[in-house]
């Protein structure tokens, strides 16, 4: 379904340093199951330098692909030149990451940083500024230091970095706002979409199915089926490699779900029907 380079794919089939590290000198965790992606890193130093790092990631090929790079960039490094190692860096050695999977990297730069400031004994920081996205538990700091290290002009782009604005997109304008005060743009006027009557939700449902969900799916094996639409609920079924494979929820959910909010409705949530 996804973009991803021969070395992202050899990452994610062939991960390197997964497990733990016994007496761990350094361990960082980030992330949550709830949120949907999770990371445990572990580091073995002698004095100031790298000597081991290891993983244990709950997430996506991204996720796994990304913890795995980040393991191998480390080792052998000191200190100060593991903190320089940006999300972009570990995107960078993967040959580059789908711009809706940049959240991947940026959980592995977290990490690292939680492992480092563990092994100094610096005092863990706590969570500054405003929750934002109520959804992921992400801060209006948070959102600003993604828009301003990696130059990011959308709410699309912010979601990408740091999962704001993936959930119920309340926080949507709030988001463009912060945006907007640091490209010092003028406020942006959120236009209401016109209301879709039920024939014209169940139509657009069906032709975005088609043309825009079903040609990603099919180059996997799968495919996908309209079953029913009723209200906002949108039931479908997926067919050949899709029904069987461990990853259909977050097919579903990360990827239909989201292709029919940003192009049918926002308040449309998607399931399986078996």
């Amino acid at each position: 379904m996804w973009d991803y380079t021969d070395k992202v794919k050899e990452h994610f089939l062939k991960p390197r340093n997964v497990g733990t590290i016994e007496n761990a000198d350094g361990i960082g965790e980030v992330g949550s199951l709830a949120c949907g992606d999770a990371l445990t890193l572990y580091l073995k130093l002698d004095g100031n330098k790298i000597l081991d790092a290891k993983f244990q990631t709950f997430g996506c090929a991204s996720a796994i692909a990304s913890s795995s790079a980040l393991t191998e960039m480390i080792k052998g490094k000191n200190i100060d030149e593991a903190r320089k190692i940006t999300n972009d860096d570990i995107a960078d050695f993967l040959g580059g990451l789908p711009k809706e999977k940049m959240h991947c990297s940026v959980l592995g730069r977290d990490a690292l940083e939680k492992a480092i400031s563990h092994y100094l004994g610096e005092e863990e920081k706590k969570v500054e500024g405003e929750v934002v996205c109520e959804c992921f538990g992400v801060t209006d700091l948070e959102i600003k230091r993604a828009v301003t290290e990696n130059k990011l002009t959308s709410i699309e782009d912010v979601t990408n970095y740091v999962k704001a604005g993936g959930g119920c997109e309340k926080c949507h304008d709030d988001i463009q706002a912060i945006i907007d005060e640091i490209l010092e743009k003028e406020p942006s006027v959120k236009k209401k979409p016109a209301k879709l009557t039920n024939i014209q939700k169940i139509k657009l449902i069906g032709e975005t199915l088609e043309r825009e969900i079903q040609p990603a799916l099919e180059q996997d094996g799968g495919s996908i089926e309209l079953v029913d639409v009723d209200g906002n609920l949108v039931m479908v079924k997926l067919c050949g490699a899709c029904a069987t494979c461990a990853m259909s929820q977050l097919t579903l959910k990360d990827y239909v779900e989201s292709k029919l909010r940003e192009l049918v409705a926002p308040e449309l949530i998607v399931e399986e029907v078996k």
